[in-house]
């Protein structure tokens, strides 16, 4: 029998909110983070509402209480920042954390540095652009942690989070690792948002996944981090134990560089496999995360995938990001923290800024906060560039 997989601590900063408590507070409230640009400096500012954190990177080494030279991307600092709530949250003491390994996702690494930096390269500054390297934040989080065993990088598109988390499963059932902490960040950039733009996919107004005249999505910047503890570690702990982190799959429709299938075979795959990677069946699952990203063509395709699995007995789902806005690699942790809020408080949070079902698809997400729900396993997706498609499944205690 493999090992069981429980989740102990989260931690996460987002455009509403800069720890767990204010994100879920955010969420009941029915408060978004979407709005202009302050810390990005672009010609884009005034064009394109974005989920932006409203704290500078000197703010975030104060919460931090470190100093921080030219080569700290803001990527990295937001990933200390909720790496390090995750591990407060879970009670692990320093001797707990030596059989601990970290795997980060980021998508845009340190590109906010790079962008300050490239036009003006120098013998003095030329150093500093190694803090452009995705695995350069994932080596300050672990230097930040403590943690000086397992230490990996991923980065698979807007599924890059959620893969970290499978990895990690992966690792304890496999008993290479007791414990892991695994998520991932990703700050805004003028790469994503001109890259974003070139692709004619941002939304000039608030997104709105689902919706008929839906138009594009917001970009958006956070971190997100889950502590994951095979079932021998937390005897003696168990009051720490958030869910169980049930299944997960992942999938790979090899259909286009950007677009999702027409069919949603790469979503449909990733969720009918993490169903079936759990032993539970299509009516077990009460309520899906969705992607949700608000693009014409991702809504679609997993609304298609959403039908072909369950038939007329769709759960409960809905799309976080009309909150947030899409942050990228960060995505999937965020949207799982979001989940298991979901799971432990029986509660599901809407999709704001619904207004008209789509035409292809009878398919509505939830639109007004539900309280009170009997939730026992939620299911999330995240669906990235190039076809890579995963799903995770987190199970009440």
């Amino acid at each position: 029998m493999p090992r069981k997989i429980y989740v102990t601590g989260i931690g996460i900063i987002s455009a509403i909110g800069i720890n767990v408590e204010e994100n879920y507070d955010s969420l009941k409230g029915l408060k978004h983070g979407i709005g202009k640009l302050k810390n990005l400096k672009t010609i884009h500012s005034n064009s394109f509402p974005c989920g932006e954190i409203k704290l500078t990177n000197s703010n975030l080494a104060q919460k931090l209480d470190i100093s921080i030279g030219p080569d700290f991307s803001r990527t990295a600092l937001l990933g200390m920042l909720a790496a390090k709530e995750a591990l407060h949250n879970s009670g692990l003491s320093n001797a707990e954390k030596m059989n601990m390994g970290i795997i980060s996702a980021t998508t845009v690494g340190g590109m906010d540095r790079t962008e300050k930096l490239i036009r003006n390269i120098t013998l003095e500054n030329r150093n500093f652009i190694i803090s452009h390297v995705c695995g350069d934040s994932t080596e300050k989080i672990a230097d930040c942690l403590e943690i000086s065993g397992f230490v990996s990088t991923i980065s698979t598109a807007c599924s890059s989070s959620i893969n970290s988390v499978m990895m990690g499963a992966e690792l304890i059932q496999n008993n290479m690792l007791d414990r892991v902490i695994a998520g991932g960040t990703d700050a805004l950039s003028q790469f994503t948002l001109n890259g974003f733009n070139s692709l004619m996919i941002l939304d000039k107004g608030h997104n709105r996944p689902f919706d008929q005249n839906r138009k594009g999505l917001n970009l958006g910047e956070g971190a997100a981090y889950l502590v994951l503890e095979s079932e021998n570690t937390i005897k003696g702990r168990e009051d720490k134990v958030l869910c169980e982190l049930t299944a997960w799959a992942n999938t790979n429709d090899a259909f286009h560089q950007t677009a999702s299938s027409e069919n949603g075979d790469g979503a449909f795959l990733s969720m009918s496999k993490a169903i079936e990677n759990g032993g539970l069946t299509i009516g077990d699952i009460d309520y899906i995360n969705a992607h949700g990203t608000g693009t014409f063509n991702n809504d679609l395709s997993e609304a298609v995938a959403m039908d072909r699995l369950f038939g007329e007995h769709i759960p409960k789902f809905s799309s976080t990001k009309p909150y947030t806005g899409h942050t990228l690699g960060a995505a999937g942790a965020i949207e799982s923290v979001f989940a298991i809020l979901s799971l432990v408080n029986n509660i599901i949070f809407p999709t704001l800024n619904f207004d008209t079902p789509m035409d292809e698809m009878s398919v509505i997400p939830v639109t007004k906060l539900l309280e009170n729900e009997k939730i026992r396993n939620v299911l999330s997706n995240s669906f990235g560039f190039g076809g890579n498609n995963s799903s995770l499944i987190f199970s009440a205690i």
